[in-house]
């Protein structure tokens, strides 16, 4: 019955590194008394209480259950030596392993940063998220050159992250908000995509650029705005006109559901520039315009006061001799006067001519355009003042009577 006993209060015997579930018996000046359920009550020493903020020290009552940490199961006053902190900080290490193993999402809130990204607690561990691991968004928010500059700002703003890293060794826990943000856009993606619909309109911010397009976030979703969609001007790559973090006014073109795409448009949300210039132009006329672009089987020029609007000077309207290539004759940059030969409304196309400018084909239309101007010109002449009125003519000024000698009789 003693061996039985023995092996009894052994297997209960509490060993350096256990987690023991107990409850406070006393709490003096000094120390914590807590019965974990061996013959004599755990003692949470002094130096131990301080590592415990102000708070949680103000809450620790008797009565109270607690997880409690084993520093040393007997010293040599024969006592079992506990801890709070680290009881805490064990449980919380295990919880950031399981968050690992499950990729579970975590939610907290940014509780500092240093040089290299933003500190995140879990429970009472400090997580670190490094600036590559932050979101798409966070990272267009990091503006300036120091730390403070950049992050200072996001202190206390909630954040989701998952853990990537855990080494507790070296004190070591690795957070990525990137990861988190992955799993959360798909969530509001599908949810978005049901919201969305064709024609309305929406604010976004510019998240990326490319060649063909670029790419404006709707608050959880991402729809491309194609090259030719962004504006009326003819560009040659987003960056012309947009940069990263802009934000914009699209309209929606398409939604592909199963595809998970989203077409805008930029552009259809803007007056359209043809409209005015297709409805003044005429075959014949004359215009000014700017060479944008030398192409092997022609150039463009856009229209004088017409930034938008561009017309093409097929390379056999360049010169009435053979030529092998445009910028035998033209430059980019160079204004010039042209004649309008072609007007396509519903292809939205001018075609313009150099070799015609002074064909006398159009003698008699020059002419009469040559008028008009002059009879316009006349018309909005201020007219002339009128002559001054002529001075009034003064009467002329009366003689003076004849003076009467004065002297005595001859």
């Amino acid at each position: 019955m003693g061996d039985l006993l023995q092996q009894s209060e052994s297997a209960d015997q509490p060993k350096r590194g256990d987690i023991r579930k107990g409850v406070i018996a006393r709490i003096t000046a000094n120390e914590v008394l807590v019965s974990i359920g061996t013959k004599s009550e755990g003692v949470i020493p002094a130096k131990e209480l301080e590592k415990l903020d102000a708070v949680a020290r103000g809450q620790l009552h008797e009565g109270q259950e607690i997880t409690v940490y084993v520093i040393n199961p007997e010293d040599h006053a024969g006592n079992v030596l506990l801890s709070l902190a680290r009881a805490q900080e064990e449980t919380d290490w295990h919880q950031v392993e399981q968050l690992m193993a499950s990729q579970t999402v975590y939610g907290g809130r940014v509780d500092g940063f240093n040089k290299g990204g933003l500190i995140v607690k879990v429970g009472n561990l400090r997580g670190f998220v490094p600036a590559s691991q932050f979101s798409l968004s966070r990272r267009h928010r990091s503006e300036g050159e120091t730390p403070e500059q950049k992050w200072s700002k996001m202190v206390g703003e909630p954040i989701h992250v998952k853990v990537i890293e855990v080494d507790r060794s070296r004190n070591r826990l690795i957070l990525s908000e990137r990861a988190a943000a992955k799993e959360a856009r798909e969530s509001q993606k599908e949810r978005l995509l049901n919201e969305l619909h064709e024609g309305e309109e929406y604010m976004g911010h510019v998240i990326s650029l490319a060649s063909f397009g670029a790419f404006v976030d709707l608050g959880g979703a991402d729809g491309l705005v194609h090259l030719s969609e962004i504006s009326w001007k003819r560009i040659n790559h987003p960056s012309e006109v947009l940069k990263v973090g802009q934000k914009v006014r699209v309209r929606v073109l398409g939604i592909e559901r199963e595809r998970k795409r989203i077409s805008l448009s930029m552009k259809a949300l803007a007056q359209d520039p043809w409209a005015e210039v297709l409805s003044a132009l005429h075959e014949g006329q004359l215009v000014t315009a700017t060479v944008t672009k030398l192409a092997k089987f022609g150039a463009f020029a856009r229209l004088e006061g017409h930034d938008e609007v561009e017309g093409l000077i097929h390379i056999t309207e360049l010169s009435e001799t053979r030529i092998e290539h445009p910028r035998e004759v033209l430059q980019e940059g160079q204004t010039l006067t042209l004649r309008v030969v072609k007007v396509d409304p519903q292809a939205r196309r001018i075609g313009l001519s150099l070799k015609r400018v002074q064909s006398a084909d159009y003698a008699d239309m020059d002419w009469e355009a040559a008028m008009r101007d002059m009879s316009t010109e006349e018309s909005e002449a201020p007219p002339l003042a009128e002559p001054p009125p002529p001075a009034e003519t003064l009467p002329p000024a009366e003689e003076p009577p004849p003076v009467e000698p004065t002297g005595g009789e001859a």
